[in-house]
């Protein structure tokens, strides 16, 4: 990345520095060590617990992750919660009717949905619910200078968290919805469908006993796996909506070349994938009885 580190380290005045104060400020924060010592020295921090301090806000970096992670959490979970009930449901609706306008229809809209930029989605709603009809905050998490309190300030949180989450949610929907309905195709042609309905079972308990059933464990896969992208889709989504969570100190970390900020926000949202990835490999073989034996 262009520019110089010690612009932050050392301040606006950079330039007048002398050589013997450039070096100080260069010492002083370890870059005058070989790469490998300060890998080594990085790793040895980071066992302790200790990300470092950010050049901007000269701040340990801890505390300012500890105060966005409560905004991104609700943010990612709320979102996550809806598209999986809609997708799923959705994805169901539409495998069954497959073939059928219904289910061309819809499957149309979630390919068009999954295509559109999360940036564009999020300035249109903006435009609409904020400016245009004035029904929802445009930006931020609470309202500025507010002295509101108790159930008044859950309320005011949650009309700033709407437009987020809506878009983050509409955005999440088409992967979910798609996984479950070729799930269920899949499991639609299966002899044990067959042998349901040659017993005499009615669509419905076909549809939901069996099919449904059955087709859920690549959904929930699917979406344990988005638990950890949903932390790094924010990043976009809380920039458009000025929304005070990780995302939005991953952006300002790039925007002013915090070179350890930048470090441990993409440690955290890399854990974050790692773990979802653990906890689809976890809850798979739980669903599926078949992937136990196997």
């Amino acid at each position: 990345m262009p520019g110089n580190p010690l612009a932050l380290l050392a301040g606006a005045d950079v330039g007048l520095l002398t050589p013997e104060q450039r070096a100080a400020v260069i010492e002083r924060s370890g870059l005058d060590q070989s790469l490998i010592s300060q890998y080594v020295n990085y790793w040895g921090d980071l066992l302790r617990g200790d990300l470092g301090y950010s050049f901007r806000q000269n701040r340990p970096i801890v505390d300012m992750i500890v105060e966005r992670l409560p905004w991104t959490l609700p943010l990612a979970g709320s979102a996550l919660l809806f598209s999986a009930v809609a997708g799923i449901a959705l994805g169901a609706f539409s495998a069954w009717r497959r073939g059928r306008p219904s289910d061309v229809s819809l499957l149309g809209a979630m390919i068009a949905l999954d295509s559109l930029p999360s940036f564009w989605l999020g300035m249109l709603f903006v435009s609409l619910f904020a400016v245009q009809l004035g029904v929802l905050p445009s930006s931020g998490a609470v309202a500025a200078a507010s002295s509101l309190e108790g159930i008044d300030l859950l309320i005011d949180i949650a009309r700033h968290a709407t437009l987020p989450v809506v878009t983050l949610s509409l955005l999440s929907i088409p992967g979910v919805y798609l996984t479950m309905r070729y799930s269920m195709l899949s499991i639609l042609g299966e002899d044990f469908i067959r042998t349901a309905r040659s017993k005499g079972v009615n669509e419905r308990g076909v549809l939901f006993r069996h099919v449904v059933r059955n087709a859920l464990a690549p959904g929930v896969t699917v979406l344990a796996l988005r638990l950890g992208f949903a932390f790094g889709g924010t990043v976009i989504i809380e920039t458009v909506f000025f929304y005070p969570g990780l995302g939005r100190l991953v952006f300002e970390a790039i925007s002013s070349r915090d070179y350890p900020v930048m470090q441990a926000t993409f440690l955290v949202l890399t854990v974050a994938v790692l773990l979802s990835n653990l906890l689809a490999d976890f809850l798979y073989p739980r669903l599926d009885p078949r992937a136990r034996k196997a």
